[in-house]
């Protein structure tokens, strides 16, 4: 081989010196390590160019002198910007600390245990990363991965644990606890204390089954139930339970199973709501119930062993005041104002004594006319009339509470209204107290009902009156008042312009809680036998039917002020004539004719009766459609009094005005139970209300006053 072969063969490689030549091992050791950092720059080059990861370099002084472009990316900088800083420059202060620990495990270790600290990045945001380093030499290597998204998605699983462990722990109207396959409580929460009565240290450990009644414990019940609650999934749990102090509490709530990642059950968790109050409310509501048909048995069987005349009295009472549907309705009221227990006790209480009143009466008169002892009939007639009166007016007081009383609004000056009672409240209070009247010239003119305003009135003076036993100053005053928006909405009203009647003592006062009760039916701070209860309720009722509104402002021991808002009228008031004419002669004019349209059998004959006494001509029909035939034909009416709820197609309005188109001038007075405003509307001028029950004479000269004027024609 020649030695350009040799040369030529050896080319590409260094050359292996011999063994004697100094210099020769010298170039050869120096050529392997030039390979082996060839090889080392090759890696790091390699570790500089990952995205993923941010690599830097650090000189000495722990200053950065080389990053790759996963760190630019990761913190914002540029290359220019990032070389020369230092790794406080990068490290929010709050870190330093973990960051020097890491540098003196670097210093003895020549390299860190991974950990994480936050970074700032050069819009001043930080962001978390997982570092680690490596000394080279002088230099040392970093490598940082950013893990903000995990730390940020770890932070929101943190508070989000937080505060469904908040929600859970703060609920106190629910029982939360868990147990395992056996029943025995493992967790027991907050809620389930508060309800139950029992810490966590008594129950946990403890059998569940000692929260069941020991009735449903001796049916088995607790075993029953976490047979099907791991069987279905879910178990209804709705029934009394225990509480420590040997009470009832009634939850209603659910049994569910709990299951591991291999789906065998765990556990059981469970969740209830106390519900003791509700269902206590709907216990006496079926027992109201229970009682109301059960007085609707009694009231049938009394009346049907009566006369005729008073039978129609007593069925009009009992559809009046205990007809399934108006007893439901009253007790729905009842209940938004959770007074259904009160109100149902006050209703039976009265009409009980009523009821045997009538009763009582009636059978009297009849034993006695057995005997033929008429001398005292008048009294217990007297008697039975005086209950039925009562009676009455207790309906009229529920219908004014519920806003279904029958109203006849009017133009009104309330001032001329407070002057003409001033005499009548005087009586009333009594002399030991003052009255003062304060009624502000320029008063607008407001629309309601005079009589039921005046009733509304003396009944808060009577009020008055007995917070001021001894001595008292009792002031009645009006005025005008403007309500905004932000006023009508915390009054519930409506903005606009408003009269306000203003009466207010200087008696007790009412307690907060008091006042959140005054206008419940029956509900009185009076001792038993001097207050029904149904004195506020009554103007509330009233002011709310009218468009108005009535505020209670009281403090305890200084006196009481109740105001009643009605809404603004712009037409001027209507002068009331005053005063009884019921002793004046109530006979009819010449051929005057009046038909008489109910579907009552039994009102048709009372009023055709007294209608004949009087001379006058009386027609019945006993639905719409027989009184339209009439109205139809030229027989001459001259007034049309009809009831407003009439049966089939035809009801009281329809008829009026099905009438006033064949008849223009013909007058009508509808006769009613309850005010039926959606069936009435608006009342044409020559058409009034009247409501049910009236005494005869009072219709004798309501008809009196309508057919005052000239008669329409017989056949128009």
């Amino acid at each position: 081989m020649t030695a350009t072969d040799d040369a030529s063969e050896n080319h590409g490689r260094p050359e292996r010196a011999p063994p004697d030549d100094p210099n020769a091992q010298l170039r050869d050791a120096l050529a392997q390590t030039r390979e082996a950092l060839n090889e080392s720059r090759k890696r790091l080059d390699g570790l500089f160019a990952m995205q993923t990861l941010g690599v830097t370099l650090w000189g000495p002084e722990l200053t950065l002198t080389d990053v790759n472009d996963g760190f630019l990316q990761m913190t914002g900088f540029t290359r220019e910007e990032a070389m020369g800083l230092a790794w406080q420059n990068l490290t929010p202060e709050a870190f330093h600390g973990v960051s020097r620990l890491a540098l003196e495990e670097l210093r003895e270790k020549g390299e860190t245990t991974p950990y994480e600290k936050q970074y700032f990045r050069k819009d001043g945001s930080c962001g978390w990363g997982l570092f680690a380093a490596r000394r080279l030499g002088e230099e040392t290597l970093g490598v940082v991965l950013d893990v903000s998204s995990r730390r940020l998605a770890q932070e929101a699983l943190r508070e989000s644990e937080q505060q469904l462990r908040l929600i859970v722990e703060g609920v106190r109207g629910y029982a939360i606890l868990t147990t395992d396959v056996g029943g025995r409580i493992t967790q027991w929460l907050p809620g389930a204390a508060a309800v139950f009565g029992w810490s966590a240290e008594e129950m946990v450990g403890q059998p569940a089954g000692i929260l069941f009644t020991p009735e449903d414990r001796a049916a088995g019940r607790p075993a029953q139930e976490i047979t099907t609650a791991l069987r279905q999934g879910v178990a209804p749990d709705v029934r009394w339970h225990q509480r420590r102090d040997g009470s009832r509490v009634f939850i209603e709530g659910h049994v569910v199973a709990l299951r591991g990642p291999d789906g065998e059950p765990s556990g059981l968790l469970k969740i209830g709501q106390d519900v003791t109050d509700r269902w206590v409310a709907q216990e006496r509501l079926r027992e109201s119930e229970a009682a109301l048909r059960h007085l609707n048995e009694t009231l049938e069987a009394a009346v049907e062993a009566r006369t005729a005349e008073l039978r129609h009295a007593v069925e009009a009472l009992h559809a009046e005041a205990l007809d399934r549907a108006q007893a439901e309705d009253a007790l729905r009221q009842a209940q938004k104002m959770e007074a259904v227990g009160q109100l149902t006790g006050g209703l039976a209480h009265d009409f009980n004594n009523l009821l045997t009143g009538i009763v009582g009466s009636l059978d009297l008169l009849h034993r006695r006319a057995a005997q033929g002892r008429y001398g005292d009939m008048d009294r217990y007639i007297a008697a039975a009339r005086g209950a039925a009166d009562r009676a009455a007016a207790l309906t009229h007081r529920l219908l004014a509470f519920s806003r279904q009383q029958t109203l006849d609004p009017r133009p009104t000056d309330l001032n001329a209204l407070v002057h003409g009672m001033a005499d009548l409240l005087r009586r009333a209070i009594g002399p030991h107290i003052t009255l003062e009247v304060d009624t502000p010239d320029a008063l607008w003119t407001t629309l309601c009902d005079p009589h039921q305003l005046e009733n509304a009135l003396l009944n808060l003076c009577i009020n008055a009156r007995d917070a001021m036993p001894r001595s008292g100053r009792l002031s009645v005053a009006t005025a005008n008042s403007r309500m905004d928006a932000a006023e009508a909405k915390a009054r519930d009203m409506v903005p606009g312009p408003y009269v306000a009647l203003r009466v207010a003592d200087t008696g007790t006062g009412m307690a907060p809680e008091v006042i959140a009760r005054a206008f419940e039916p029956f509900f009185t701070t009076k001792p038993q036998g001097q207050g029904t209860g149904l004195g506020l309720s009554m103007v509330y009722g009233f002011a709310r039917q009218s468009g108005g509104q009535v505020r209670i402002d009281s403090t305890p021991g200084r006196g009481t002020t109740v105001t009643i808002y009605l809404p603004r009228c712009e037409g001027e008031a209507e002068i009331d004539p005053g005063g009884h004419r019921l002793a004046a002669p109530l006979t009819a004019g010449a051929h005057e004719t009046v038909l008489v349209v109910d579907d009552e059998p039994t009102v048709r004959m009372l009023v055709g009766e007294v209608l004949r006494e009087l001379g006058y001509t009386a027609l019945e029909a006993a639905d719409g459609a027989s009184g339209l035939r009439v109205l139809e034909s030229q027989a001459r009416v001259d007034l049309l009094v009809t009831d407003v709820g009439l049966p089939g197609d035809v009801n009281g309005r329809r008829l009026a005005d099905a009438a006033r188109r064949v008849r223009p001038a013909l007058k009508v007075l509808f006769i009613t139970g309850y005010a039926e405003n959606a069936v009435l509307g608006t009342l044409q001028p020559g058409m009034q209300v009247m409501a049910k029950p009236f005494a005869m004479e009072a219709l004798a000269l309501r008809i009196r006053d309508m057919l005052a004027g000239d008669a329409p024609p017989a056949g128009d």
